[in-house]
């Protein structure tokens, strides 16, 4: 891969006040991050690690099936060299900062000790019934320096024949008994694993408002300092619109809802507008802060591992592009991971992750130089005879985002040149 010219960074305290007086814009209060939301945009790129018993089922995995078609054998889920320390060494190696493990999804199979629910890894023959994924998943990331997170499913469950939340005519139990239970495993989850970077339930929660389990106060209690993704109520981060890994520009942290509902859309029919245009783009107006989450699969389009696919594996160059239209447009980019019917990240993916950060680490070792500053405007000074290709800007988010309009110039031979322009800056802007 040739290597990068250069970059420049330049990191901005306060800047470009918009048309108003300056006595007006000091008394406007502008949305703000929490400390969850702080820590995962600075930290820009996760993992979300992708193991069910769908894996192991004959037959490719397609969404609407699995969702209705329980897999009454939980035996075959048998990993012969399962080792969460592989997978984390990948995502290290990758660059990312954090990790998600999907500990539920759509077939109801539980990838812990659950005492709640039978339909869980201790019930399996694999491991004598004493394995637990979670756990192991979590020690690893310890082990690494890589902040564990948790993926929970709790509106498709094909075993107890749940759909879109609500038992069903399939279903062996009432919905109370399904609520009730859900509150449980959360419970588990939440109080016995210690503190999570982030807790992602599945297409949202139902809250007992609509007829759901009370997730969230549960959450609250146990994981107060974690991001939650989210509710009816809550979401500390939004779906940035498509599973493409990449957000559109301008795209603002700030969101005009305080949450975007169940299934993206079912909050407010303006969020399923224009191609979820809302989502991907959010509103400088907006009064509450909910960064964009850019996801995407390292396979094209399969979140879950097939055999003989290592040709979905996306290359180099689309990763990286990914990379500049998502963490370079503000948004935290989480690429989607899944170990084999051997329990590890397969060698073709393991590199493509290896390149993936290498090619990142060589691009922004070392900025040709940067500075810092508040106010209108920013001076840079250039070493002579400088070369370089890209630029990073980035807003102190913690004042939150009042960069409205920006313009890049170079003073170059008694002269100013104009070399970019642009709206949102936010946590970052790569140009």
């Amino acid at each position: 891969m040739t290597r990068t010219l250069g970059f420049l960074f330049l990191f901005l305290c306060l800047v470009a006040r918009p048309a108003w007086s300056q006595d007006t814009h000091s008394e406007m209060q502008f949305p703000t991050p929490s400390p969850a939301q702080l820590a995962w945009q600075q930290a820009e790129l996760g993992v979300l690690v992708c193991y069910e018993l769908h894996t192991f089922n004959e037959g490719r995995y397609v969404q609407s099936q699995e969702r209705v078609k329980p897999i009454e054998s939980i035996d075959q889920f048998n990993p012969t060299q399962l080792d969460t320390d592989q997978w984390i060494r990948t995502v290290k190696e990758m660059g990312a900062k954090f990790a998600i493990l999907t500990a539920s999804h759509e077939s109801g199979f539980r990838l812990w000790q659950s005492n709640v629910n039978p339909y869980s890894l201790k019930s399996t023959k694999w491991g004598n019934g004493k394995r637990d994924i979670v756990r192991e998943f979590i020690d690893s990331c310890k082990k690494y320096g890589i902040r564990p997170g948790i993926y929970l499913g709790t509106r498709w469950n094909s075993y107890l024949g749940v759909y879109d939340f609500k038992v069903t005519d399939r279903s062996t139990i009432t919905q109370e008994q399904y609520n009730h239970m859900i509150e449980k495993e959360v419970k588990e989850i939440c109080s016995g694993y210690g503190d999570f970077f982030e807790l992602w339930f599945d297409g949202g929660a139902y809250g007992p408002e609509n007829g759901g389990p009370d997730v969230l106060s549960i959450v609250e209690t146990h994981q107060k300092d974690c991001l939650f993704y989210h509710n009816y109520d809550r979401a500390d981060a939004r779906w940035g619109g498509s599973e493409s890994g990449t957000v559109a520009y301008p795209c603002w942290a700030t969101f005009p809802y305080r949450a975007t509902g169940s299934g993206e859309s079912t909050i407010n029919r303006h969020i399923g507008e224009h191609g979820f245009s809302l989502l991907k783009q959010g509103d400088p107006e907006g009064p509450y802060w909910m960064p964009a989450m850019s996801d995407a699969p390292l396979r094209n389009h399969e979140w879950f591992w097939e055999p003989g696919d290592e040709r979905k594996i996306y290359p180099l160059e689309s990763l990286l592009n990914m990379y500049y239209k998502s963490v370079g447009r503000n948004s935290t980019l989480i690429l989607g991971l899944t170990p084999d019917t051997r329990g590890l990240i397969p060698d073709a993916d393991v590199t493509r992750c290896r390149e993936f950060g290498d090619a990142v680490r060589d691009i922004f070792r070392q900025p040709v130089s940067e500075t810092s500053g508040a106010g209108n405007s920013v001076t840079l000074d250039l070493p002579d005879h400088s070369s370089f290709d890209h630029i990073v800007i980035q807003e102190d988010i913690r004042m939150g985002e009042r960069v409205r309009q920006f313009t890049l110039e170079s003073f170059s031979h008694g002269k100013w040149t104009e070399l970019n322009t642009g709206t949102c800056i936010g946590h970052k802007r790569i140009v």
